[in-house]
């Protein structure tokens, strides 16, 4: 499979909602049911993030639930990368790129989203075959007027932006014609999945489910 073949994989999966939850989980008991919650609600492609020792397991368990895409976010080296597609993910989700990661990603056949910041950055992706990138620290980084800025000269190339997007602002950068999806962690708080809240959770999903639309 081409890099520009798996590039095609990852848009397809960013189509299928607009929001991607970014998920940190600390109990494997956790996992099936807030997997279930966020697909009952319409979010099917989710993202763990490699934060907790526990990470692994929870990307494991969520494989199982029907109708979900589950990918590994926070992937930083080699060793991260392959640990993640043993586990079961199929996708994954980096908060930069290296050529050691992209190398790995490619000869295991990951499909990825590597995160960009820049247009040096992003071009070097697009280069090397990869026209959907993260843009990441999507607030910190200019937010909705970098991505305006970088689509002008850089039309090819779509987006999916992640940090420090929230309901208030999501529907601001899914307007932008080189946005196809957005990740965020608010539809699924801490505090509702330590308290197995998953109808309030649903409730989050169908509300994001919805946003650009």
């Amino acid at each position: 499979m081409s890099t520009s073949t798996r590039s095609a994989a990852v848009r397809r999966l960013c189509a299928l909602a607009p929001i991607i939850p970014v998920l940190v989980v600390r109990d494997v008991a956790h996992a099936r049911p807030l997997a279930q919650a966020l697909i009952n609600g319409g979010l099917p492609v989710l993202e763990v993030t490699l934060r907790t020792d526990a990470a692994l397991d929870v990307i494991a368990e969520m494989a199982t639930v029907e109708g979900g895409h589950v990918g590994a976010g926070t992937l930083v080296t080699p060793e991260d990368l392959h640990a993640a597609k043993a586990a079961g993910a199929t996708f994954g989700v980096s908060p930069g790129a290296t050529d050691a990661l992209l190398d790995a990603a490619e000869e295991a056949g990951l499909p990825m989203l590597p995160g960009a910041a820049t247009a040096s950055e992003a071009m070097r992706l697009l280069a090397r075959g990869y026209d959907v990138l993260k843009f990441f620290p999507a607030e910190a980084s200019g937010g909705v007027a970098a991505l305006k800025g970088i689509g002008g000269p850089l039309p090819q190339i779509t987006f999916c932006p992640t940090g420090g997007i929230k309901p208030e602002n999501a529907s601001s950068y899914l307007a932008l014609p080189n946005v196809i999806c957005a990740g965020g962690s608010w539809v699924a708080p801490d505090d509702l999945v330590a308290d197995g809240k998953w109808d309030e959770i649903e409730a989050l999903a169908a509300a994001a489910a919805q946003l650009g639309r």
